[in-house]
C-alpha cells in the first residue's frame, strides 16, 4: 500500500456501479456530479496519473454555462475577471465585457480529492482495457462493474480532419505588480511564423493576471501538424514577458497539443474507438469545441446529464449509457457543423501567413456575437454575420473549403521537441 490515501490496494477493490477510466476534466466532473446528484452510485475513478487533472488550465467566458453548471463548479477555487477581456490585432484593439474565468489542474485535483470519499478516487493506476462489465487494470486486476465510462485522452483519427493548436504557457511571479486588471485573449500583434518548421500560422499570445504580482502567460499558435518546440516557446513567452517589464521567476510551465477538428466521417472515427457497452466521454467522446478546442462547458454539461440520468434510472444498464452519450455526441457533432466549415476556412482558405486577418475580421463584429460563438451558440443571424462583410480571404478560396472534406488529420504521434 502507498502512503497515499488515493493510492489503493488493488486487490480490495469491490464490484461497482460505475467505474469512470480517466480522472481528467471530463472524467472528474462525472465523478463529482455523481458524487452530489446521484449518492446511491456507487462510482470509481481511476486514473493513471498521480494527480487528478493532469497539469492544465481549462478557462471559459461566464455566459458559457448554464445556472446547473456553475453550481457545479462553485465550489472550486477559480481565477476570475468581470471587468471582461482586452483583444489586440495589428489593426484592432477591443476590450470585451463577458466575464472570464480560469481553473487550474491543481485546484481542480485539491477540490476533488477533498470532496470525493477516498475510496472512490484511484490514482497512479493504469487500465489495460475496458469492456462492458469492467476494467481490467495493468497489474491484472479485474474491477468489474454495471457500467463503464471511457474518459482517456483524445485519440487522433484518419477519419477526421482539421490541424492542431500549439501552446505553451508560464506562470510569472513578478518582482512588482505587472499592472493588468483584466485577461488578454488574444494578442495577437505578435509575430505571426510557427516555430522550427511549423511555416507561418495563426500565433498570439494569452495573458491572465492570476494576483497584482503573479501573472500566467501562453504563447499560442494553429498550425497544420501537432509538432512543439518547447524551447522555443519558452524562448518566446520570456521575451513577451520582458517587453513588458514582467521580471521576477518561472513558478510553473505547462504545455499542449489540441485538435482544430474541421470536418471528416464522426462515426467511423468514433467507430475505431468503440468498445461495445462502453460509454465515452470528453475529448474521447467528441465531445470539444471544433475550433477553440474548449472543453469545459460541454463537460460540465455531460456530467450533470450523465448524473440525473442515473439518479432517475438506477438500473441503467451499460449499453444504455454508452447508446445514451453516443446519442449526445452525434447532436454536438451536428451542432457544431458551422464551427468546422469556419475551421476548413481557415486551414484551406486563408494564406498561413494571413490567418490572423481571420481573427481580426471576427472580433471586430458588434454585440454578444463573440460570446455565443465561444459558447457553441451561435444564431444564424451571428452566422450570416460572421461571414458577411469584407471577405478576409479570397472567393474562391473560400468557396473550395466551403466544400472541402478537410485536410485528414495528422495522426503521428504528438511531438514535443524538448519537454516543457
Amino acid at each position: 500500500m502507498s502512503d497515499s490515501p488515493h493510492i489503493v490496494d488493488h486487490t480490495r477493490a469491490s464490484a461497482q456501479d460505475i467505474v469512470i477510466v480517466g480522472g481528467g476534466l471530463a472524467g472528474g466532473l462525472i465523478a463529482l456530479a455523481l458524487h452530489r446528484h446521484a449518492p446511491g452510485c456507487r462510482f470509481l475513478l481511476i486514473e493513471a496519473g498521480r494527480t487528478l487533472g493532469g497539469h492544465h488550465r481549462w478557462s471559459w467566458f461566464e455566459t458559457d454555462l448554464a445556472p446547473q453548471a456553475k453550481e457545479l463548479m462553485a465550489g472550486f477555487a477559480l481565477n476570475g475577471w468581470d471587468e471582461g477581456y482586452d483583444i489586440t490585432f495589428p489593426g484592432l484593439g477591443r476590450t470585451l465585457p463577458t466575464s472570464y474565468r480560469s481553473l487550474a489542474s491543481a485546484e481542480f485535483h485539491a477540490k476533488l480529492i477533498a470532496e470525493l470519499p477516498a475510496d472512490r478516487v484511484m490514482l497512479g493506476t493504469k487500465a489495460d482495457s475496458l469492456d462492458a462489465d469492467g476494467v481490467m487494470l495493468a497489474d491484472g486486476t479485474r474491477i468489474a462493474a454495471s457500467r463503464v465510462i471511457d474518459c482517456r485522452p483524445f485519440r487522433a483519427s484518419p477519419h477526421l480532419a482539421g490541424g492542431w493548436q500549439v501552446f505553451l504557457g508560464q506562470h510569472f511571479r513578478c518582482e512588482q505588480p505587472h499592472g493588468l486588471t483584466r485577461p488578454v485573449i488574444m494578442d495577437a500583434s505578435v509575430d505571426q511564423l510557427a516555430p522550427h518548421g511549423n511555416g507561418a500560422a495563426y500565433r498570439f499570445v494569452y495573458v491572465l493576471p492570476l494576483s497584482p504580482t503573479e501573472v500566467f502567460v501562453e504563447d499560442t499558435y494553429y498550425a497544420d501538424q501537432p509538432k512543439m518546440d518547447a524551447e522555443v516557446l519558452k524562448g518566446r513567452v520570456a521575451e513577451y514577458a520582458h517587453r513588458h517589464g514582467w521580471k521576477g521567476e518561472v513558478i510553473d510551465s505547462e504545455a499542449g497539443i489540441l485538435p482544430v477538428i474541421s470536418g471528416g466521417d464522426f462515426a467511423a472515427a468514433q467507430a475505431e474507438i468503440a468498445i461495445p457497452g462502453v460509454a465515452r466521454a470528453g475529448a474521447r467522446g467528441g465531445f470539444s469545441h471544433p475550433l477553440t478546442s474548449y472543453t469545459l462547458p460541454f463537460a460540465a454539461d455531460n456530467a450533470l446529464a450523465i448524473a440525473r440520468l442515473i439518479a432517475a434510472r438506477p438500473a441503467l444498464t451499460g449499453s444504455d449509457l454508452a447508446a445514451f452519450c453516443h446519442r449526445r455526441a452525434k447532436r454536438h457533432w451536428r451542432a457544431t457543423g458551422y464551427y468546422r466549415m469556419l475551421s476548413r476556412m481557415l486551414f484551406e482558405a486563408a494564406e498561413p501567413g494571413r490567418r490572423v486577418v481571420v481573427f481580426e475580421h471576427f472580433y471586430a463584429l458588434r454585440g454578444n456575437l463573440v460570446e455565443r460563438f465561444y459558447a457553441g451558440r451561435s444564431t444564424l443571424p451571428d452566422r450570416l454575420r460572421i461571414l458577411t462583410g469584407k471577405p478576409p480571404v479570397s472567393i474562391g478560396r473560400a468557396i473550395r473549403a466551403l466544400f472541402s472534406p478537410g485536410k485528414p488529420l495528422d495522426t503521428k504521434p504528438l511531438k514535443m521537441e524538448t519537454p516543457a
